[in-house]
């Protein structure tokens, strides 16, 4: 197993769900459940990066490692830069990018991109996909969508419905499409040195359009290798209605 790190970007200033890494899912926060599938994982250490003293004060009160960054960050990717360097992350240490939404994520998931980024010469960041759990999926836009190469390197990622297979039954179509989307999984692994030249670089449109960080490395040319999970967690946690869901079903996060 590739020796690799943890960092966890966590902020509270969310447009939907404010405060979200901290609110309560079968009485620990949020962001407690992230923390403890990472050490269930084979990572070196885990680290949640945040701006916010709230966020700061939780973590290290149930004996988590925070490193404090700038709350003027583009993205989860650009935060966990700055955590590195401020960690002294070498160039080619790795990190993995568990996001502070994510209470089901799986540790064998985690190793398994830690591991595919290890074994790609060629990739810069490593990720990972599933299928979708129903065809209403999608064009659903809280859902991204993934499509790869024959070589499982990403060719796009968006919230919209990709591929778009003309015809006149929408119905089949979808099934059709559904053979080719996957379900992007929001992890990724690159090494500290990479994500530092990430961070240093401008966004580009399609990342502004889509909300997708992701887009900045596709737009630079950056290969992608996204691998098919050997367990993929749920939905993450974006709306009442997601948090009502992990609230349901909360059993499966205290396993």
């Amino acid at each position: 197993m590739a020796g690799f790190h943890i960092i966890i970007p966590a902020r509270y200033a969310s447009s939907r769900l404010p405060g979200k890494p901290l609110l309560d899912i079968g009485g620990k926060p949020m962001l407690q459940h992230v923390l403890e599938r990472c050490n269930q994982s084979a990572a070196e250490s885990v680290i949640v990066a945040t701006d916010d003293d709230r966020i700061a004060d939780a973590v290290t009160g149930f004996g988590g490692e925070v490193v404090m960054t700038s709350p003027d960050h583009r993205s989860g990717s650009d935060r966990i830069a700055e955590a590195a360097t401020a960690l002294g992350l070498k160039d080619h240490a790795m990190v993995v990018n568990v996001q502070g939404d994510e209470p089901d994520m799986p540790a064998a998931l985690i190793d398994q991109v830690a591991q595919a980024l290890a074994n790609d010469a060629d990739a810069a960041m490593a990720t990972a996909c599933a299928p979708l759990d129903n065809v209403s999926q999608l064009t659903d836009s809280s859902v991204v969508k993934v499509v790869t190469n024959k070589s499982g390197y990403a060719i796009y990622f968006s919230r919209a419905a990709i591929p778009w297979v003309r015809g006149e039954n929408s119905l089949d179509l979808a099934h059709h499409a559904q053979h080719y989307a996957r379900r992007h999984l929001g992890i990724y692994a690159y090494s500290a040195g990479y994500i530092r030249i990430f961070a240093s670089r401008q966004s580009c449109e399609l990342e502004n359009l889509e909300k997708l960080e992701q887009l900045r490395g596709l737009w630079h040319g950056d290969k992608i290798c996204c691998v098919d999970a050997v367990e993929a967690p749920g939905a993450g946690i974006d709306t009442e209605a997601d948090l009502e869901r992990a609230r349901q079903n909360v059993d499966k996060l205290l396993r």
